[in-house]
């Protein structure tokens, strides 16, 4: 295996694991020899996940709601109890809403998007964080958004959460930096998983990929290729970035 993208004696935790871009990233790290704590709210769909891996005893199923501060503890302390150190972190889960104009947004949509998007984020981080400061080393990846670096015309809501994601990344990387622990976020442009909602029919993804230079939505493996990546143990002096995976939009 590439030494690129071997991960041999690393330990991840990933949350919103069980569908998406976290089942892949799971698949993906596992058959790289990572070690996994992973967890989502639905323990059907974690289960679904641990099918698809080969060693199954290398990968730790939990339920997570990381809107709640002491759900994201119990999924780090997992970890160190059963693998004895957390080396990455990957804030996966996340949720949209109805594509709604910003003088109608409503306060239960405002506080939904930031309980999950934004505090499942900074809890994660908080309890990954202080893990890697003992091992003077580790590295943190946040899902952000292509709304997290521009406007999103009716997902006002989703668009502040995101932007609240990569301010995040970007203080913890600057924080934590001498202490050995690197934080990035990715930002891609849709992709068709289960958050796209109702612009997941053909045409919906048609009149997206219409604003792509690529001319194209991404498939959710590309974006998982990118976070493999992004997450290479060889990528030791990349920190504080907001990576747009896009097909070019941010290049307008």
């Amino acid at each position: 295996m590439d030494a690129l993208l071997d991960f041999s004696g690393k330990v991840a935790a990933i949350t919103g694991a069980g569908s998406g871009f976290g089942r892949l990233l799971t698949q993906g790290l596992a058959s790289r020899n990572c070690k996994l704590v992973i967890s989502d709210i639905n323990q059907q769909s974690l289960d679904e996940t641990l099918d698809l891996v080969d060693n199954k005893d290398n990968v730790v199923t939990i339920l997570c709601d990381v809107a709640k501060e002491q759900e994201c503890k119990a999924m780090v302390d997992t970890a160190i109890d059963k693998f004895g150190r957390l080396d990455i972190g990957v804030n996966n889960a996340g949720i949209a809403h109805e594509m709604t104009p910003l003088h109608l947004l409503s306060e239960d949509t405002m506080d939904s998007q930031f309980n999950v998007n934004v505090k499942g984020v900074l809890y994660g981080m908080k309890y990954q964080i202080a893990a890697m400061l003992p091992q003077g080393e580790g590295h943190i990846l946040n899902l952000s958004s292509m709304a997290g670096i521009g406007g999103a015309p009716k997902g006002g809501a989703y668009a502040a959460a995101k932007h609240a994601v990569a301010g995040l990344t970007r203080t913890a990387a600057v924080e934590y930096a001498r202490k050995g622990i690197r934080c990035n976020a990715i930002c891609p442009f849709y992709s068709p998983t289960a958050i796209l909602g109702h612009l997941a029919s053909t045409e919906g993804q048609a009149q997206l990929a219409r604003g792509t230079p690529i001319k194209r939505l991404a498939d959710p493996q590309e974006i998982v290729n990118a976070m493999l990546l992004v997450l290479s143990p060889g990528n030791s002096y990349m920190t504080g970035q907001t990576i747009a995976i896009d097909g070019g939009v941010s290049a307008w």
